[in-house]
């Protein structure tokens, strides 16, 4: 192998967070920044309107409702290391976007509120994780409130998510009264003080087991019980089983305080893996050192209000990324200038002349290209697509200014393809009959504030009498317009999908009708 591709691609750190809603996903995404000397004050996360916009949160309907809407790719150096970091959408609706950015990482940090444990969104996340055999690093967050004991949330850790837990860090002190960590692969004790807001990096003191003996008391004694029992069942750190999706490193703290963060944030470099050949659709893998490749994962338009620009997202999988350099699309055959390529932080940008793997490269004015896309310099490539969710809710909508008509279309086609909702289409009739399409009902508020704001283009959402959707073929499809309470439309890919108004109809035509093409849209 080529020694400088293959020496960037280690120093590389590909990971998401994922969590549930107000676990504190985007409060730790801003002290990784703090503690890697990006920021040089960090804001208190508050939700609602009175909460100062994270820097991965650069969209106007994030900072007014205090979540994570549109995934954000950070990227940042720590201890000699290029950590890229996915931001996920942090409220329900949006796990398909959560999805598609999972495709491009290679580790992912999970966020537990240390009051509530593991709860629904959390395991729909994780299910997603197992899927890519993805490596989870744990952390319980906000241990400096009131909350369950940790042996419990372990418990609960391997009976819902079928990890096996090794706690790497242990609190010392109960939860509300957190005083610092036992790091058990060494045995120190880390003592914490608390800073203004969190504002600054919480001050650590390395601490002697005889002297946190004689200073911390009870709080010591209750915290070496617990270890000596971990210690008994041999819950300690494992690397292989780790990297194989079996075990889960699990650190305690509070990202609102800084107690911790920096612990989590040395685990990424030293023990989430560095980016590996990515398999192709042969499931061959794509040498790390052979001509540049990638896909991309995600569209986003109108990041920069200005120039109403679209960017791509992209996954360097293999080669060195020079800008200005030519990739063809292997779906179109087109070639594809990247003059105009960037590193994004947040909603700002800055020029990229070189990227390697691992890293997430976007590509300005990329019309031609959607999400799933694989790219390459000379050797034709196809990496596996990114799967779909499949909606849940669906609508229809109206332009409230009929004057609007041609930007109301142009919003529609775009926030198709950056999958904001999916829009079905009547072939004849067009997008004035189209339905959307969405996993969950906030997706069509964001659609609707988008349309509004970035296109000017104010609609009104209809909700949609439809309860199932299935993926058909033509034949199948004739049969199926015959059918009273039956829809068939166009996706934008162009797969033919039948929406059933009735759950009841849809059992009885595939009881009575089996050889009628009709698949679940299924992620996985």
């Amino acid at each position: 192998m080529s020694a400088p591709v293959v020496d960037e691609a280690n120093r590389r750190r590909t990971f998401a967070i994922i969590s549930h809603p107000d676990a504190g996903k985007t409060t730790l995404t801003e002290k990784f920044l703090l503690y890697a000397g990006v920021l040089g004050e960090a804001g208190a996360v508050k939700a609602r309107s009175g909460r100062r916009s994270a820097t991965s949160d650069w969209m106007e309907m994030e900072q007014k409702r205090g979540i994570s809407i549109s995934s954000t790719a950070l990227s940042f150096e720590y201890r000699g290391h290029q950590l890229n970091l996915l931001d996920t959408p942090g409220h329900r609706d949006f796990s398909e976007d959560t999805y598609r950015v999972l495709s491009a990482v290679d580790a992912v940090v999970m966020v537990l509120d240390s009051a509530k444990g593991i709860e629904p969104q959390t395991l729909k996340l994780f299910e997603v994780c197992r899927s890519r055999n993805l490596p989870v690093i744990t952390f319980l967050n906000k241990y400096d409130r009131p909350g369950r004991e940790p042996l419990e949330l372990l418990d609960e850790i391997e009976e819902q998510i079928g990890l096996r837990p090794t706690p790497a860090t242990w609190p010392v002190g109960i939860s509300g009264e957190f005083r610092g960590v036992v790091d058990r692969r060494t045995g120190e004790f880390t003592r914490f003080t608390r800073t203004t807001r969190g504002t600054a990096i919480a001050p650590e003191e390395i601490v002697a087991a005889a002297s946190a003996a004689a200073e911390e008391g009870s709080a010591w004694e209750h915290a070496q019980d617990e270890c000596g029992l971990l210690d008994a069942v041999e819950a300690d750190v494992d690397l292989p089983s780790f990297l194989a999706g079996e075990s889960t490193p699990v650190f305690v703290g509070s990202a609102l305080t800084n107690f911790g963060v920096r612990h989590v944030l040395d685990a990424i470099v030293e023990l989430a893996p560095a980016p590996q050949p990515r398999l192709d659709v042969a499931g061959l893998p794509r040498p790390l050192d052979g001509d540049c490749s990638a896909f991309v994962f995600k569209v986003q338009a109108n990041m920069d209000r200005s120039h109403r620009d679209r960017i791509a997202f992209v996954r360097i999988c293999s080669g060195r990324f020079e800008r200005g350099m030519v990739l063809i699309c292997h779906r179109t055959g087109k070639p594809f200038a990247t003059k105009y390529a960037s590193t994004v932080f947040g909603a700002e940008r800055t020029t990229v002349d070189e990227a390697y793997p691992g890293d997430v490269v976007g590509l300005v004015n990329a019309t031609d290209l959607n999400i799933g896309d694989s790219l390459y310099e000379h050797v034709p490539v196809e990496f596996p697509p990114i799967p779909r969710f499949s909606p849940e809710v669906f609508a229809s909508a109206r332009p409230l200014d009929t004057g609007k008509s041609k930007q109301f279309r142009k919003g529609l086609a775009q926030l198709d393809e950056e999958g904001v909702v999916q829009v079905l289409r009547d072939p004849d009739m067009g997008d004035n009959a189209a339905v959307l399409a969405a996993v969950g009902q906030l997706q069509f508020d964001v659609f609707a504030d988008r349309l509004d704001v970035e296109f000017n283009a104010p609609i009104e959402v209809l909700a949609a009498p439809y309860e199932s959707i299935r993926l058909t073929d033509d034949q199948s499809a004739q049969r199926l317009r015959e059918i009273g309470g039956i829809r068939v439309l166009t996706r934008g890919d162009g797969r033919l999908v039948a929406l059933f108004e009735s759950r009841y109809r849809l059992q009885r035509i595939e009881n009575d009708e089996p050889d009628l093409v009709l698949d679940h849209i299924i992620a996985g």
